[in-house]
């Protein structure tokens, strides 16, 4: 199970990922400062002028469709702040991942200068 991890992760562009990453918490803060400054559709919404036959029927509708508009405003406003967040979770984890990668590489350089002394401290006890 490890090595199908290992194969997904060698195929993810990181370079890729840490580039744009900031780019994407950028974009993520301006759509939910666009969409949250925008007033409720209640406010942009005109009253029916001119008289009718069914202007009860009608007022109902309106007031129907208003209320749609606003629970969908709603969901935008929600789904916005969603997106901002896990784009700013997704930023964090992503820098997390590279200080990690940069450990690991440290670590195994410290590793293989360990080993080549090991390997040389031990040539020379068996020559000897």
């Amino acid at each position: 199970m490890a090595i199908g991890w290992l194969s997904v992760l060698k195929m993810v562009p990181w370079s890729d990922v840490i580039h744009n990453a900031p780019k994407a918490a950028e974009s993520a803060k301006k759509l939910w400062g666009s969409v949250s400054k925008r007033p409720s559709p209640a406010d942009v919404h005109a009253p029916l002028s001119g008289a009718a036959p069914t202007l009860t029927a009608l007022q109902s509708r309106v007031d129907a469709l208003e209320d749609a508009t606003d629970a969908l405003h709603a969901q935008m406003l929600a789904s916005s702040a969603l997106i901002k967040t896990l784009t700013e979770q997704n930023a964090q984890l992503i820098a997390r991942v590279e200080v990690n990668r940069i450990r690991l590489l440290s670590l195994a350089g410290i590793a293989v200068i360990a080993l080549g002394v090991a390997v040389v401290t031990g040539a020379l006890v068996f020559f000897r």
